[in-house]
């Protein structure tokens, strides 16, 4: 039990430290490239913080626990637009301005699509690849069709040499990070008796979610909303389409059914609250982050009842 709280530990510092390198790096990278913050979030970051779930989910396929990759996938979405968008409002409340919404309603299409495998009940190798060929047309698509409205104000950023290095070494610490602590994580919920799918909807998607919450928070002091928002929303897509699509081609097995009804209503619900939010909303303030958060705290007491 000892080891389990010093892995736990290690990894909340590993992902402290990454999220701040790695939202410094992406930065800098996305100046290089022209790319907006927006999309550096939505593209960069997202898929860069979305490694652990990746790393997770794959390795719990191969080793004959699709539960708990599933329930990584359900719950991760659950927490990044509950959790991590409350905490970062907390921090500094997130002036919208029409940021990610084209992407939101994305997450909302991706995220139909998972409930509808879950009611399907179905698994096959062509699922995993129509998911993963999803998710190259959204990027190639998104590439082409930034808008003005997803730039934000310049701030100092690193060169391009000094960005890769901040990068690397930021997503390192992250999937080290997250590693650890859901490692760590597991051994204790294990010992407490719960199932694969509620290890997976609550300890190890929350262990893994902490990388965007890191990014996310980075972001959001150093006033970069568009990282923040994007990094949340890109990482729900990339929950989806990159991660499912892995994990079906892994264990090519239907959804959990412990998904269906009251999981599969509260991620379908976060979506759609995420898409209005970002269409509708001009500010995600404090008041309304911590009403994320007793969202959030209220779905981990049903989750574990």
């Amino acid at each position: 039990m000892a080891t389990s709280i010093l892995l736990i530990v290690a990894g909340l510092i590993g992902l402290a430290l990454g999220g701040e390198l790695l939202v410094r790096g992406a930065v800098g990278i996305a100046k290089a490239m022209g790319l907006s913050n927006l999309l550096t979030g939505v593209i960069i970051v997202g898929m860069a913080t979305s490694m652990p779930e990746l790393v997770t989910s794959v390795e719990a396929a191969r080793a004959g626990s699709p539960e708990i990759a599933w329930g990584n996938i359900v719950g991760s979405n659950i927490s990044n637009t509950l959790l991590i968008l409350g905490a970062t409002a907390l921090v500094a409340p997130i002036v919208l301005t029409g940021l990610g919404r084209r992407d939101a309603a994305v997450a909302l299409g991706a995220t139909a699509i998972l409930v509808g495998l879950a009611f399907w009940q179905s698994g096959a190798l062509w699922i995993g690849a129509a998911l993963l060929a999803l998710l190259v047309i959204y990027i190639v698509w998104r590439l082409n069709h930034p808008r003005i409205a997803d730039d934000e104000e310049d701030l100092t950023i690193p060169k391009l040499p000094i960005a890769i290095v901040l990068f690397v070494a930021g997503l390192a610490a992250l999937v080290f990070g997250g590693g650890w602590l859901v490692d760590g994580a597991i051994a204790v919920a294990t010992v407490a008796g719960v199932s694969e799918t509620v290890i997976g909807l609550t300890v190890v998607a929350i262990g893994t979610s902490l990388p965007e919450l890191a990014a996310s928070v980075a972001a959001a002091f150093r006033g970069k909303p568009g990282l923040a928002i994007g990094n949340v929303v890109g990482s729900n897509i990339y929950n989806i389409l990159l991660i499912g699509g892995a994990t079906m081609l892994m264990a090519p097995v239907a959804l959990p059914r412990e998904i269906l009804g009251t999981q599969s209503a509260i991620l379908l619900a976060s979506a759609v609250a995420l898409w209005a939010l970002l269409w509708a909303g001009k500010t995600i303030g404090r008041v309304l982050g911590g009403v994320l958060l007793a969202a959030f705290t209220a779905y981990v007491i049903v989750t574990l009842l």
